[in-house]
């Protein structure tokens, strides 16, 4: 059999021209991709904060015992509405009715006796002149007309003070309100305050004014700081004290129909939690707010100039802070650091960082990075992410 010795030369040639075609063509080159932009305008937006607040009374008013004795009843329905004056309790006059009568008793006694040394002190001053008594004799006269007047005047006061007290047998509400659960029951024996021991009255219940409410929250000291620097820097105009408004969300998650208005702002700062305490007044006509409610709310403190609204995708935040990504006028992506610390709804507030006329990343983020070709597209809410399929259902 004869042998080919050209074969082999042949097939090493036809491998090497392989291997040099294979070099010269290299891997497919990636597409640029392409990606949902919004271009950045600036404008003014409310300058708003979410907080958390607690509601509370417009006015809270005791009602408590003014004297001793033995409580006989009850005469409100307990949370129920009261008025101002209303009788509420009733306690054992009879003790009082026996003091305003001795008082009494007492009066008429001191006005007899000075009625008789008023009668002395008339005639002797007329008898003096003729000389039928002494000068010391008409002194002691008119010093027991003084005296007995005084008594007079003293005794006054007495029944006036069994007066008051027997008035205050019948407790009364000090304001007009929502009167609460009564404390102490029927045939118990209730106390005034003394200065002298140091007892309080007896709390028996309390009313509440329920509309309007109050609603109390706080601010952090560095939330401020940043408003009022923001203010100096003209960024944003601050509302006036009675001009900041208050919407609240109430816990079932629904939207409180009034809106309040800002009532009270401390200048000092809790050094406990580094916030300050403030509060607003909200109507409340139909009593849908009940106090020691916690509620959700939004204030709004004025108005923020000049700033740009991002697509809350187009914001991301690393260590270092919040940032976004923008395709710039040569077509590559850039990162550029900015300042957004509230929320418009679903978009971000940006107050520094942007230009006017950026092109923000909104969709396809995942698919570039800072320094790489990007292809801008306008954005729409419901643009899927670049290089991803519209979700559908059914997945296998």
């Amino acid at each position: 059999m004869k042998s080919t010795p050209m074969r082999t030369p042949v097939l090493c040639l036809s491998l090497l021209a392989l291997a040099a075609c294979g070099k010269e063509q290299g891997p497919p080159k990636m597409p640029t991709p392409t990606v949902g932009v919004v271009e950045a305008q600036p404008q003014n937006a409310p300058l708003s904060k979410d907080l958390v607040g607690r509601l509370s009374a417009y006015r809270s008013g005791d009602v408590r015992a003014r004297v001793s004795g033995l409580l006989l009843k009850r005469v409100y329905t307990e949370g129920t509405d009261v008025k101002q004056g209303q009788l509420m309790f009733q306690i054992d006059p009879a003790p009082y009715k026996a003091a305003l009568a001795a008082a009494q008793a007492a009066l008429a006694s001191a006005q007899a006796t000075y009625t008789n040394a008023h009668i002395v002190a008339n005639r002797d001053r007329q008898l003096v002149p003729k000389g039928y008594i002494s000068q010391a004799q008409m002194d002691t006269d008119e010093a027991t007309e003084r005296s007995s007047l005084a008594a007079v005047k003293q005794a006054e006061a007495n029944v006036q003070t069994a007066q008051v007290n027997l008035n205050y047998t019948n407790i009364t509400s000090p304001i007009s309100g929502r009167a609460g659960e009564q404390q102490v029951t029927e045939g118990a024996i209730v106390g005034a305050s003394t200065a002298d021991s140091g007892s309080s009255s007896t709390l028996l219940t309390t009313v509440d004014q329920l509309d309007p409410m109050y609603v109390n929250f706080t601010l952090s000291a560095a939330d401020l700081d940043t408003l009022q620097h923001a203010q100096h820097a003209g960024n944003v105009s601050l509302a006036d004290q009675n001009k900041t408004t208050v919407e609240i969300t109430l816990p079932s998650g629904n939207k409180y129909e009034q809106v309040g208005t800002l009532d009270y702002s401390s200048v000092i700062v809790n050094p406990t939690t580094g916030a300050i305490n403030m509060r607003a007044l909200v109507p409340n006509p139909q009593q849908r707010l009940l106090p020691g409610m916690y509620v959700t709310l939004t204030a709004n403190m004025g108005e923020l100039n000049k700033v740009f609204l991002i697509p809350q995708a187009g914001i991301q935040r690393d260590p270092a802070g919040a940032y976004a990504l923008v395709v710039g006028k040569d077509g590559n992506v850039a990162q550029k650091r900015v300042s957004a610390d509230n929320m418009r709804g679903n978009d971000w507030v940006v107050t520094s960082g942007l230009e006017t006329g950026d092109q923000v990343i909104v969709s396809g983020i995942q698919v570039v990075k800072p320094g790489a070709p990007a292809k801008a597209t306008p954005w729409t809410p419901d643009q899927a992410p670049a290089g991803q399929a519209p979700a559908t259902a059914g997945h296998q």
